[in-house]
């Protein structure tokens, strides 16, 4: 039996809940190893939609154990809010079906805060178009070691004191704003307010994942946003503030690398982003309207409305190499359904030169142009399909290309947003 990992392979909003729901069917445990709640799933069972944005997707099973890793931000305003909302949809989560590790870092209101004004006084052309909701200021505390974790909430006489810590940082970067100072009382109310409704689903996550690790138990390991956003691999500055790749499934949640078995690179049929930053395939055009139209293309936590373009072969195929994806999930060929032809870019054109890769350098992905090939559209239908005889020929040759492409074979192909809708080529828990 594997342990799956599954990641994004673009910019996030590959449809992710889908096929994590999918999978955690197959799944005895469910973790997620990073973000907060700034990634959003959408989870459509028995018609039913159900909208996750720091909860793994596994919650909604009743006989499913989820979890949420060291490596996610956690804020329990958030996860109090979640929790209400899923009880008003007839889930109820109990912590002996969700487990928060207790040396998870917290996000609290000061945090959005100050996200929400660097973004509001940042110069133009400078923003990174962040949710607002405070992720790259608490996981600047978290590493400049001066975050409140879950378990300090556990022992309230030590909090003053790292409140103290904490304001000593957040106050003069409020002055340096035009902003108030934060009173230590205030802070020290929001985290004792909330610690009774956080403390029952603290555990050591580390040792219950090795414990059901040795018992044979199957894990999935869910990630939020995408490769392209990922802090280190992705197209800085205009990136989340943690690793998004698959190797942080092992760091963010306490297994050791050796306990992954398959990576799962979710991948959509064609490209889009949220926010600001590069985009060599964006079609600002009736393409381009056409793909946000025909796939829905609005942020499940923001409402924003997403960048559409062609399939970007180069950035999915660096994607496969810098996760090890042993096979893609491939989503929304639906959407391309009657066009009459559709691109898909196969290199890129920079300062003269062909090459095959996406540069580090900030200046050279915004110079960088796409190499496109042209491939046939099919007049046929792809919404619903079970199987690949269900499929236009030419839908089919487009999978094909794409997987010859990347270097990874497809694993599944969703055909809708109905978990059903899905063609099973290699089921990644028997790998």
């Amino acid at each position: 039996m594997a342990n799956v990992v599954v990641v994004g392979s673009q910019w996030g909003d590959e449809g992710k809940g889908k096929i994590v729901d999918w999978l955690s069917e197959r799944a005895d445990v469910v973790v997620r190893f990073q973000g907060g709640h700034n990634a959003g799933h959408t989870l459509v069972i028995d018609g039913k939609v159900y909208k996750l944005s720091l909860l793994p997707s596994g919650v909604v099973r009743e006989s499913k154990l989820s979890i949420i890793g060291n490596g996610v931000v956690f804020d329990p305003h958030a996860f109090v809010a979640e929790l209400e909302k899923l009880r008003g949809q007839g889930v109820e989560v109990t912590p002996d079906r969700l487990k928060i590790a207790e040396n998870t870092a917290l996000i609290l209101s000061l945090h959005g805060e100050l996200d929400r004004m660097r973004e509001a006084n940042a110069a133009k052309g400078t923003k990174i178009g962040t949710t607002g909701r405070g992720i790259g200021p608490a996981y600047e505390d978290r590493v400049g070691r001066r975050a409140i974790r879950v378990m300090d909430l556990a022992d309230p006489d030590t909090l003053p004191a790292k409140i103290d810590r904490l304001l000593a940082h957040h106050n003069p970067l409020r002055r340096g704003l035009g902003e108030s100072e934060l009173d230590p009382k205030a802070v020290l109310e929001e985290l004792t307010s909330v610690a009774d409704k956080v403390l029952p689903y603290m555990d050591r996550v580390w040792k219950v994942l090795d414990d059901r690790r040795r018992a044979g138990e199957r894990i999935l390991f869910e990630g939020a946003q995408g490769t392209l956003l990922d802090i280190d691999h992705g197209t800085y500055p205009f990136v989340t503030s943690s690793n998004t790749v698959a190797g942080q499934a092992a760091a963010g949640s306490g297994v050791g690398p050796g306990a992954i078995d398959y990576v799962l690179g979710i991948t959509k049929a064609y490209t889009t982003r949220v926010g600001e930053g590069p985009f060599p395939t964006e079609q600002q055009n009736e393409i381009g309207e056409f793909l946000g139209t025909r796939g829905h293309e609005f942020g499940v936590v923001t409402g924003r409305k997403r960048r559409c373009g062609w399939f970007d072969a180069v950035l999915v195929r660096q994607a496969v190499a810098v996760n090890g994806i042993k096979g893609i999930a491939l989503t929304k060929l639906d959407v391309l359904d009657g066009l009459d032809e559709i691109k898909v870019c196969v290199g890129y054109l920079l300062d003269g030169e062909v090459i095959d890769y996406l540069p580090a350098s900030q200046g050279a992905q915004a110079r960088v142009e796409p190499v496109y090939e042209t491939l046939e559209g099919w007049k046929g239908t792809t919404a619903g399909a079970r199987s690949w005889n269900d499929l236009p020929a030419q839908a089919v040759k487009y999978v094909r290309y794409i997987e010859e492409l990347i270097g990874a074979p497809v694993a599944l192909l969703s055909t809708s947003p109905e978990r059903d809708d899905t063609i099973l080529v290699t089921d990644p828990f028997q790998d």
